[in-house]
């Protein structure tokens, strides 16, 4: 079923928030007024060493008041693309370079309410090259082995959407967007 857009207004605007009134008409018929947060993309880094560790921040959420381990990520600007965000991010926020980068997953995380898509990218070859230029992310980056993920997780160690998507799917093995075979029943 297919909803459809007969129009959109604006209802307020900064550089970071959007939000939208939308014209739509639902499958049954039905036609209303949908509030809809227009949001930037955001790009994710898993820097991930020889010893099966990844790279995180221990991080303060002001909005939510929440200390918790996070990925390094950033706002994908106008004109950039992911990759080149997700490059100038891990940089900005931990001093390292990545070699190289490629697609680990890519999600949604609020598509009833949001269009901002994360894009979670993988690194296996990053190098230090100086000191975090952002002083506002984190003042502690640790390496993470990725056998502790599980457990930091469950312990709410771990909240950040962007970073429990990416986190999981490095747990899982997805690469390039392909998924282990599953378990025989």
């Amino acid at each position: 079923m297919r909803w459809t857009i007969h129009g959109e207004r604006p209802l307020y605007d900064t550089p970071w928030v959007r939000l939208r009134s939308l014209d739509v008409e639902q499958p049954d018929g039905t036609r209303c007024d949908y509030h809809v947060v227009r949001l930037r993309d955001l790009a994710v880094v898993a820097a991930v060493d020889a010893n099966d560790r990844v790279l995180m921040m221990w991080r303060h959420r002001f909005v939510t008041d929440t200390w918790a381990w996070e990925l390094p990520m950033g706002l994908v600007e106008d004109g950039e693309t992911p990759l080149a965000a997700a490059a100038r991010e891990l940089e900005e926020e931990t001093g390292r370079r990545p070699g190289s980068l490629r697609p680990l997953v890519h999600a949604q995380p609020a598509a009833g309410i949001t269009d901002s898509r994360h894009h979670v990218f993988r690194t296996d070859d990053a190098t230090r090259v100086g000191e975090p230029t952002e002083r506002n992310e984190s003042d502690r980056l640790e390496w993470i082995p990725l056998s502790g993920l599980r457990a930091l997780i469950a312990d709410g160690q771990i909240v950040s959407s962007a970073t429990l998507v990416g986190v999981m799917a490095l747990l899982l093995g997805l690469e390039h967007g392909t998924a282990p075979e599953p378990p025989t029943p």
